[in-house]
């Protein structure tokens, strides 16, 4: 058969997926015998999407492993740090700063931009959607809409940024948590009624699999709600995906099934939400009876950050392009309002406008190829994530 049309790994690590300019560039280097220039560079962003004032920083640690082993050192900010792109005198952020000859990782260039670029806008809606809901439970169910191959980096990121649980296995297995999910309408549709479909699910499925049935399918959801407390004797929940041209006002059609449900002594059942929603939609409904929601294109499609890499270092002097500040800089951020700042020292005392004194942020996560200290689990970056938007009053 055909290959399909993904990279696998070697390919990444062969740069058999990088930009064709940056394989030119190191030949001409080798040529000219300057393929041991020391370089820095730096990869910062310039704005961030949809007038976002802040961004989680995600996909460090896929980064770590693609760059283990070539003879380089990287100093960063630690993976889920919440950061504007620039200073209060718009001078460019520096998320990660690599010390090296560029001929020895000039080619992982693509890749590691594209390893950040992605999983941080998608942490970033994560995070934004997760404040929209209130701290209520929110699950991503965006890997249909993107392509297979990054279903992984899709889940992490999601997780990360602060979503309860993803859908997939391989994200399961990533974050190391069971994947969740319900069933589709189609069980529902084959099996001709709701009532055999939750039967069926309820019979054959593992026990320890919480018993979230859909209630949308065929009839109206306050009875369809009913029908799965009488059909399944430890639900946990039920969830709504009430087609748009079916709602009317979502949030009434949430609390009369919350009524219903409270009525007929079953207020420990749950409902979660689906179906579109984003972080605008969520806020509308959040003070509803839902208990959670499941989200999933607004999430996963994301908007990309524009992060890049630009040398400001070449043989230990300053040197930049037009438009970008020379020079090896250390990232500083404000513990109290998360202002960031730089500096050519990194014992530098900042001050923020709030008068709070900044804190160094950035730390030596690879030297000469080797990562410096132990690695994170996602529930630990994710933590970190949630207690920095407490910080803020975010959450």
């Amino acid at each position: 058969m055909d290959k399909l049309f993904i990279a696998d790994e070697k390919d990444v690590r062969d740069g058999y997926t990088m930009d064709v300019y940056f394989e030119r560039t190191k030949k001409i280097l080798e040529s000219c015998g300057m393929s041991k220039t020391e370089v820095c560079a730096e990869i910062t962003g310039s704005s961030l999407p949809r007038k976002w004032e802040w961004a989680v920083f995600c996909g460090l640690e896929e980064v770590m492993r693609l760059v283990e082993g070539l003879p380089i050192s990287i100093s960063a900010v630690p993976e889920g740090t919440i950061f504007r792109t620039r200073t209060a005198d718009s001078v460019r952020v520096p998320l990660m700063n690599i010390f090296g000859a560029y001929a020895d990782f000039g080619i992982m260039e693509t890749a590691m931009l594209g390893m950040l670029c992605q999983p941080s806008g998608i942490a970033t809606a994560a995070a934004r959607t997760k404040i929209a809901a209130k701290n209520k439970t929110v699950l991503a169910f965006g890997n249909r809409r993107m392509h297979p191959a990054i279903s992984g980096v899709l889940d992490r990121s999601s997780y990360i940024g602060g979503c309860d649980g993803v859908s997939s296995k391989i994200g399961g297995d990533i974050i190391g948590q069971e994947p969740i999910g319900t069933v589709p309408h189609t069980l529902m549709l084959l099996m001709g009624s709701n009532d055999a479909a939750f039967k069926a699910f309820d019979r054959v499925i593992e026990k320890e699999v919480p018993r979230i049935m859909l209630i949308d399918t065929f009839s109206d959801e306050r009875a369809a709600a009913l029908e799965a407390c009488r059909s399944i004797k430890d639900l946990k929940g039920v969830r709504l995906d009430t087609p748009g041209s079916r709602r009317g006002n979502y949030k009434e059609l949430i609390n009369e099934v919350r009524w219903e449900l409270d009525m007929n002594g079953h207020k420990d059942v749950d409902i979660i939400v689906s179906g579109g929603l984003d972080e605008v939609s969520i806020s509308e409904i959040v003070d509803s009876g839902a208990s959670g929601f499941g989200v999933g294109t607004s999430i996963s499609n994301a908007p990309t950050l524009d992060l890049s890499m630009d040398i400001v270092e070449k043989d230990g002097n300053p040197i930049s392009k037009r438009g970008k500040f020379g020079g090896r800089k250390h990232t500083y951020r404000c513990p109290q309002c998360f202002q960031m700042g730089v500096s050519l020292k990194s014992d530098d005392r900042i001050m923020c406008s709030c008068g709070c004194e900044m804190e160094a942020i950035e730390t030596e996560i690879i030297r000469n190829g080797k990562r410096v200290g132990k690695e994170r689990t996602p529930s630990q970056i994710r933590d970190y994530v949630l207690k920095q938007l407490n910080t803020i009053g975010e959450l």
